[in-house]
Protein backbone atom coordinates (compact mmCIF):
# COMPACT_ATOMS: atom_id res chain seq x y z
CA UNK A 1 0.00 0.00 0.00
CA UNK A 2 1.86 3.32 -0.84
CA UNK A 3 2.13 6.07 1.10
CA UNK A 4 0.29 8.57 -1.69
CA UNK A 5 -3.13 6.23 -1.22
CA UNK A 6 -5.83 8.93 0.70
CA UNK A 7 -5.77 7.98 4.64
CA UNK A 8 -3.17 5.40 4.62
CA UNK A 9 -0.83 7.77 6.97
CA UNK A 10 -3.62 8.56 9.01
CA UNK A 11 -4.67 4.48 9.17
CA UNK A 12 -0.40 3.97 9.83
CA UNK A 13 -0.73 6.53 12.62
CA UNK A 14 -3.72 4.87 13.99
CA UNK A 15 -2.37 1.72 14.07
CA UNK A 16 1.09 2.48 15.47
CA UNK A 17 -1.05 4.63 18.37
CA UNK A 18 -2.84 1.30 18.76
CA UNK A 19 -0.13 -1.00 19.53
CA UNK A 20 1.61 1.39 21.37
CA UNK A 21 -1.28 1.54 23.48
CA UNK A 22 -0.78 -2.11 23.98
CA UNK A 23 2.86 -1.59 24.46
CA UNK A 24 2.35 0.75 27.24
CA UNK A 25 0.15 -1.95 29.21
CA UNK A 26 2.24 -4.51 29.53
CA UNK A 27 5.83 -5.28 31.00
CA UNK A 28 9.65 -4.93 29.59
CA UNK A 29 9.52 -8.82 27.77
CA UNK A 30 6.52 -9.18 27.58
CA UNK A 31 4.70 -10.42 24.64
CA UNK A 32 2.53 -8.76 21.88
CA UNK A 33 -0.06 -10.12 19.24
CA UNK A 34 1.54 -11.45 15.90
CA UNK A 35 1.01 -9.18 13.08
CA UNK A 36 -1.77 -11.88 11.46
CA UNK A 37 -3.52 -11.34 14.89
CA UNK A 38 -3.27 -7.28 14.52
CA UNK A 39 -4.68 -6.97 11.35
CA UNK A 40 -7.51 -8.70 12.86
CA UNK A 41 -7.53 -6.67 15.71
CA UNK A 42 -6.78 -3.40 14.56
CA UNK A 43 -8.94 -3.82 10.98
CA UNK A 44 -6.03 -2.91 8.82
CA UNK A 45 -4.09 -4.55 6.06
CA UNK A 46 -0.42 -6.49 6.57
CA UNK A 47 1.58 -3.58 5.49
CA UNK A 48 -0.14 -1.03 7.65
CA UNK A 49 0.70 -2.90 10.57
CA UNK A 50 3.81 -3.92 9.40
CA UNK A 51 5.11 -0.47 8.89
CA UNK A 52 4.11 1.05 12.21
CA UNK A 53 5.52 -2.35 13.88
CA UNK A 54 8.65 -1.17 11.82
CA UNK A 55 8.15 2.20 13.40
CA UNK A 56 8.49 0.99 17.04
CA UNK A 57 11.29 -1.46 16.82
CA UNK A 58 13.42 1.00 15.23
CA UNK A 59 12.13 3.62 18.70
CA UNK A 60 13.60 0.70 20.57
CA UNK A 61 10.03 -0.16 22.09
CA UNK A 62 9.28 -3.29 20.88
CA UNK A 63 11.60 -6.05 19.86
CA UNK A 64 11.73 -8.59 16.89
CA UNK A 65 12.97 -12.12 18.14
CA UNK A 66 12.94 -14.59 15.05
CA UNK A 67 10.90 -17.66 15.43
CA UNK A 68 9.40 -16.39 18.90
CA UNK A 69 7.55 -13.29 18.25
CA UNK A 70 7.62 -9.74 19.18
CA UNK A 71 8.38 -8.26 22.37
CA UNK A 72 7.65 -4.79 24.89
CA UNK A 73 11.58 -4.18 24.87
CA UNK A 74 13.13 -3.09 27.76
CA UNK A 75 12.75 0.79 29.54
CA UNK A 76 15.28 3.43 28.09
CA UNK A 77 17.75 4.96 30.65
CA UNK A 78 15.74 8.38 30.91
CA UNK A 79 18.56 11.27 31.45
CA UNK A 80 16.74 14.48 32.62
CA UNK A 81 17.63 18.08 32.14
CA UNK A 82 16.70 20.38 34.55
CA UNK A 83 17.14 24.00 34.32
CA UNK A 84 17.64 26.58 37.65
CA UNK A 85 19.13 29.91 37.59
CA UNK A 86 19.51 29.93 34.28
CA UNK A 87 21.86 26.65 34.18
CA UNK A 88 21.11 23.17 33.88
CA UNK A 89 22.04 20.81 36.79
CA UNK A 90 21.26 17.15 35.88
CA UNK A 91 19.99 14.51 38.81
CA UNK A 92 20.42 10.84 38.90
CA UNK A 93 20.13 8.17 36.27
CA UNK A 94 18.29 5.18 36.27
CA UNK A 95 20.20 2.10 37.07
CA UNK A 96 22.86 0.26 38.78
CA UNK A 97 25.82 1.71 36.47
CA UNK A 98 28.93 -0.35 36.19
CA UNK A 99 32.17 -0.49 33.83
CA UNK A 100 34.10 -2.95 32.07
CA UNK A 101 37.50 -1.78 30.90
CA UNK A 102 38.23 -2.76 27.53
CA UNK A 103 41.97 -0.84 27.40
CA UNK A 104 44.43 0.87 29.14
CA UNK A 105 47.59 2.55 28.03
CA UNK A 106 49.97 5.63 27.57
CA UNK A 107 50.17 7.03 24.07
CA UNK A 108 51.56 10.30 22.26
CA UNK A 109 48.49 12.50 22.07
CA UNK A 110 48.86 13.20 17.97
CA UNK A 111 47.29 16.38 16.23
CA UNK A 112 43.66 16.02 17.18
CA UNK A 113 43.85 15.00 20.63
CA UNK A 114 46.76 17.11 21.00
CA UNK A 115 44.75 20.21 19.73
CA UNK A 116 41.70 19.59 21.99
CA UNK A 117 43.62 19.49 25.07
CA UNK A 118 45.73 22.11 24.38
CA UNK A 119 49.63 20.32 24.01
CA UNK A 120 52.05 19.18 22.10
CA UNK A 121 51.22 16.15 19.25
CA UNK A 122 54.65 14.47 21.17
CA UNK A 123 53.13 14.61 24.98
CA UNK A 124 51.72 11.92 26.46
CA UNK A 125 48.16 10.79 27.62
CA UNK A 126 46.54 7.78 29.50
CA UNK A 127 44.12 6.42 26.92
CA UNK A 128 41.15 4.22 28.66
CA UNK A 129 38.53 2.55 26.43
CA UNK A 130 35.61 1.66 29.03
CA UNK A 131 32.42 -0.50 28.72
CA UNK A 132 29.36 1.23 30.52
CA UNK A 133 26.32 -0.84 32.02
CA UNK A 134 23.18 -0.66 33.82
CA UNK A 135 21.67 -3.49 35.48
CA UNK A 136 24.15 -6.09 33.71
CA UNK A 137 23.28 -4.44 30.11
CA UNK A 138 25.88 -2.90 27.85
CA UNK A 139 24.61 0.95 27.44
CA UNK A 140 27.73 2.72 26.02
CA UNK A 141 31.17 3.03 25.36
CA UNK A 142 33.56 5.74 26.44
CA UNK A 143 36.99 6.89 24.98
CA UNK A 144 38.78 9.12 27.71
CA UNK A 145 41.88 11.01 26.81
CA UNK A 146 44.07 12.44 29.70
CA UNK A 147 46.93 14.74 30.44
CA UNK A 148 49.52 11.66 31.46
CA UNK A 149 51.80 14.61 33.25
CA UNK A 150 48.40 15.20 35.36
CA UNK A 151 47.86 11.71 36.50
CA UNK A 152 51.45 9.91 37.03
CA UNK A 153 50.80 6.65 38.46
CA UNK A 154 46.87 6.28 37.27
CA UNK A 155 45.98 2.96 37.50
CA UNK A 156 43.65 0.60 35.83
CA UNK A 157 42.48 -0.74 39.04
CA UNK A 158 41.75 2.60 39.90
CA UNK A 159 39.30 3.32 36.74
CA UNK A 160 37.81 -0.21 37.78
CA UNK A 161 36.67 0.13 41.45
CA UNK A 162 36.35 3.99 42.14
CA UNK A 163 35.38 7.52 40.94
CA UNK A 164 37.57 9.04 38.33
CA UNK A 165 36.99 12.58 39.12
CA UNK A 166 37.54 11.48 43.13
CA UNK A 167 40.59 10.16 42.42
CA UNK A 168 41.86 13.25 40.74
CA UNK A 169 41.04 15.35 43.53
CA UNK A 170 42.20 13.11 46.25
CA UNK A 171 45.30 11.49 44.82
CA UNK A 172 46.85 13.93 41.91
CA UNK A 173 45.12 16.85 43.31
CA UNK A 174 43.24 17.42 40.23
CA UNK A 175 40.01 19.69 40.48
CA UNK A 176 38.46 19.59 37.93
CA UNK A 177 35.57 22.34 37.06
CA UNK A 178 33.90 23.05 34.00
CA UNK A 179 33.05 20.46 31.21
CA UNK A 180 31.45 21.43 27.64
CA UNK A 181 29.77 18.95 25.80
CA UNK A 182 27.84 18.08 22.53
CA UNK A 183 25.97 15.55 21.89
CA UNK A 184 24.66 14.49 18.23
CA UNK A 185 23.04 11.14 16.69
CA UNK A 186 25.38 8.94 14.68
CA UNK A 187 24.96 5.05 13.96
CA UNK A 188 27.12 1.82 15.20
CA UNK A 189 30.19 0.38 14.06
CA UNK A 190 30.23 -3.79 13.30
CA UNK A 191 33.08 -3.12 16.17
CA UNK A 192 30.26 -1.15 18.32
CA UNK A 193 27.50 -2.98 17.55
CA UNK A 194 29.20 -6.31 18.95
CA UNK A 195 30.14 -4.74 22.43
CA UNK A 196 27.00 -3.22 22.91
CA UNK A 197 24.81 -5.74 21.07
CA UNK A 198 23.21 -4.39 18.85
CA UNK A 199 22.76 -4.47 15.22
CA UNK A 200 25.17 -2.99 12.99
CA UNK A 201 24.40 0.76 11.96
CA UNK A 202 21.74 0.80 14.87
CA UNK A 203 21.23 4.47 15.75
CA UNK A 204 23.14 6.09 19.00
CA UNK A 205 24.23 9.14 20.77
CA UNK A 206 27.23 10.57 20.02
CA UNK A 207 29.11 12.21 23.46
CA UNK A 208 32.17 14.75 23.14
CA UNK A 209 33.37 16.22 26.48
CA UNK A 210 36.54 18.66 26.80
CA UNK A 211 36.70 18.53 30.90
CA UNK A 212 39.02 21.64 32.91
CA UNK A 213 40.18 22.32 35.67
CA UNK A 214 39.65 25.18 38.20
CA UNK A 215 43.00 27.12 36.50
CA UNK A 216 41.05 26.55 33.09
CA UNK A 217 43.06 23.82 31.98
CA UNK A 218 41.89 21.22 29.65
CA UNK A 219 42.31 17.64 32.12
CA UNK A 220 40.33 15.49 29.66
CA UNK A 221 39.21 14.42 26.43
CA UNK A 222 36.30 12.04 26.19
CA UNK A 223 33.78 11.03 23.74
CA UNK A 224 31.18 8.05 24.41
CA UNK A 225 28.69 6.14 22.47
CA UNK A 226 25.35 5.66 23.90
CA UNK A 227 22.69 3.22 22.84
CA UNK A 228 19.75 4.99 20.85
CA UNK A 229 17.25 2.14 21.73
CA UNK A 230 17.92 2.32 25.87
CA UNK A 231 19.35 5.81 26.20
CA UNK A 232 17.16 9.17 25.75
CA UNK A 233 17.61 12.48 27.47
CA UNK A 234 14.62 14.90 28.78
CA UNK A 235 15.13 18.36 29.20
CA UNK A 236 12.82 20.11 31.94
CA UNK A 237 12.90 24.04 32.02
CA UNK A 238 11.86 26.12 34.14
CA UNK A 239 11.19 29.38 32.35
CA UNK A 240 10.94 31.73 35.12
CA UNK A 241 12.09 33.07 38.42
CA UNK A 242 10.23 30.49 40.60
CA UNK A 243 13.08 27.66 39.30
CA UNK A 244 15.57 28.03 42.24
CA UNK A 245 12.35 28.18 44.37
CA UNK A 246 11.33 25.76 43.49
CA UNK A 247 14.82 23.49 44.49
CA UNK A 248 15.45 21.92 41.12
CA UNK A 249 19.29 22.29 41.62
CA UNK A 250 20.35 18.07 41.97
CA UNK A 251 23.48 16.52 42.27
CA UNK A 252 23.48 13.45 39.88
CA UNK A 253 24.15 11.83 36.87
CA UNK A 254 25.17 13.96 33.96
CA UNK A 255 24.57 13.57 30.28
CA UNK A 256 26.87 11.50 28.64
CA UNK A 257 28.65 11.06 32.42
CA UNK A 258 27.58 7.67 34.40
CA UNK A 259 27.21 8.09 38.10
CA UNK A 260 30.09 7.62 39.82
CA UNK A 261 32.33 9.57 37.59
CA UNK A 262 31.31 13.27 38.59
CA UNK A 263 29.11 12.36 42.00
CA UNK A 264 31.80 13.99 44.28
CA UNK A 265 33.53 16.33 42.56
CA UNK A 266 33.16 19.84 41.31
CA UNK A 267 30.39 21.88 39.16
CA UNK A 268 30.12 20.79 35.32
CA UNK A 269 28.21 22.76 32.41
CA UNK A 270 27.74 20.72 29.46
CA UNK A 271 26.23 21.66 25.89
CA UNK A 272 24.73 20.44 23.22
CA UNK A 273 25.01 20.88 19.37
CA UNK A 274 21.48 22.75 19.77
CA UNK A 275 22.90 24.99 22.27
CA UNK A 276 21.53 23.74 25.76
CA UNK A 277 23.86 24.76 28.21
CA UNK A 278 24.14 22.58 31.89
CA UNK A 279 25.96 23.04 35.22
CA UNK A 280 25.08 22.93 38.57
Amino acid sequence: MADDVPGTVLKRERARDAVLELIESRSPGDAIPSERALCTLLGVSRPTVRAAIDELVAAGLLVREHGRGMFVAPEKITQELVSADLALSVPQAAGAWSSRLLEFTTLQAGARVGRKLRMSPAEEIVYVARLRLVDGAPMAIEHLHIRAALVPGLSAQELENGDLYEHLRDTHHVHVHEAVQAIEPTVVTRAEARLLEVPELSPALLFERLTSDTGGRPVEYVHSLYRGDRYRIVSRLALGPAAAAAGLVRDGHHPGIPPGDFAHGDPITSSTRGDIQSGS
